[in-house]
């Protein structure tokens, strides 16, 4: 393949990708839903009975690239998250947001492996929990924009939703970051977690969080440096950037964690208390969303393989979507009742947690990575997303209706 040749899949990918954007984000969706509808538009065309048309857009060389920097938008978002998760919010609401966030983890997850283990019996229980960890994810940016449209978002209800998310991330890239290690050796085959390997498995995932932490602390000195010096300096996002890939591929390379976990840390680690921060987010977010982010959301959609859906892989995937939607909403929703929120409040946080977009499908494409993850899920992964963000902004608005005053009967 020539160089120019992946051009003209670029130029396809990034356009169609931005209008679908544009389109899905003036409906009340994340844009990642029009992404992801982009790539299912450009992988319709493979349908297309005509030789020119497979060479320009879907040869394996093509792929190969597409895929390649793909990989790159995922650690890019993973990043960007990271940075953009401040932990100083934990402190505004205090036990609650812990509460919502580990009922809001172990229902869905626990729902999730349960039908795994169900309809997949063959599958494992490595893969059966990989399944289940996919639906601890969650995506409040839509709750977010909902409770501020009504003007909740800083009630204790708004604060309490994106403190749990915040923990919610955490809690959800450790269970990945195990699980993914775990594929890795001997332990995956059963449930003999003690085996040795497993226990290196666990020390290495260990190692990885103390050294990570260790490293962070020095690079933020460094960085508090930087800023005193030259404030709003590109050379803060650059090495801020090769921060990233480094954690990426260490944690990768060395430990056997996830590379996204490496991204997401680093971003921690680098965000939060710099006051650079959303200087290098904005600068971060600019590269990833103007062109890498999109080829990972629209390699998604072109990739999408209907050949493996089997009808009981179809029963799965629907007890499956509902199980993602009913875990986050009873969980979240036990949790703050719990803490002493009313009925409609507790229903409202299980609401707003119920939202997933891109992190659920980072967790998903890594499980398939894995081979713990059959490729057919990503279709119902797609519902997921696609219904979450439907329904929480209605029912969080209709939730806020105010009743219409009783009126007597004349007579």
């Amino acid at each position: 393949m020539e160089p120019f040749e992946i051009l003209l899949p670029l130029a396809l990918i990034l356009l169609l990708s931005k209008l679908m954007g544009l389109g899905a984000h003036k409906a009340g969706m994340p844009a990642v839903i029009g992404m992801l509808l982009a790539g299912v538009l450009i992988g319709l065309l493979s349908y297309i009975p005509w030789q020119p048309l497979h060479d320009a857009f879907f040869g394996e060389d093509i792929k190969k690239v597409l895929s390649a920097m793909s990989k790159i938008g995922v650690v890019l978002i993973m990043f960007s998250t990271g940075l953009s998760t401040d932990l100083k919010q934990l402190k505004q609401t205090g036990i609650a947001a812990v509460v919502i966030t580990v009922l809001g983890v172990l229902f869905p997850m626990g729902l999730g492996t349960l039908v795994a283990f169900l309809f997949l019996r063959d599958a494992g229980a490595l893969s059966w929990l990989f399944y289940g960890a996919i639906l601890t994810a969650t995506s409040v940016s839509v709750t977010v924009a909902v409770l501020k449209e009504l003007g909740k978002l800083d009630s204790k209800l708004g604060t309490s939703i994106v403190a749990a998310a915040v923990i919610d991330d955490v809690i959800g890239i450790v269970i990945l970051s195990v699980l993914t290690g775990f594929s890795g050796g001997e332990a995956e085959t059963g449930w003999d977690w003690f085996h040795p390997n497993a226990a290196m498995v666990a020390i290495k995932i260990v190692i990885f969080f103390v050294a990570a932490i260790a490293l962070g602390v020095g690079l933020r000195k460094l960085f508090d440096l930087m800023e005193r010096k030259a404030p709003h300096n590109r050379r803060v996002p650059i090495i801020s950037l090769a921060a990233c890939f480094v954690y990426a591929y260490c944690a990768e390379k060395l430990f056997g964690v996830a590379d996204i976990t490496g991204a997401y840390v680093a971003g921690i680690l680098l965000g939060g208390t710099l006051s650079e921060t959303p200087y290098v987010e904005r600068k971060v977010d600019t590269m990833g969303y103007l062109f890498f982010s999109p080829i990972f959301f629209a390699s998604i959609g072109m990739n999408l393989d209907f050949s493996g859906i089997t009808l009981p892989f179809v029963a799965f995937g629907c007890v499956y979507v509902l199980a993602a939607l009913a875990g986050k909403f009873v969980g979240c929703g036990l949790g703050a009742k719990l803490c002493k929120f009313s009925w409609a409040d507790s229903a409202r946080v299980g609401l707003g947690m119920m939202v997933r977009a891109e992190v659920v499908l980072i967790c998903a494409e890594r499980g398939v990575s894995a081979g713990l993850v059959d490729a057919a899920i990503y279709p119902f992964v797609f519902v997921i997303i696609l219904v979450s963000s439907v329904l929480t902004p209605l029912f969080l608005k209709l939730s806020y209706r105010e009743k219409p005053p009783l009126q007597t009967e004349k007579g």
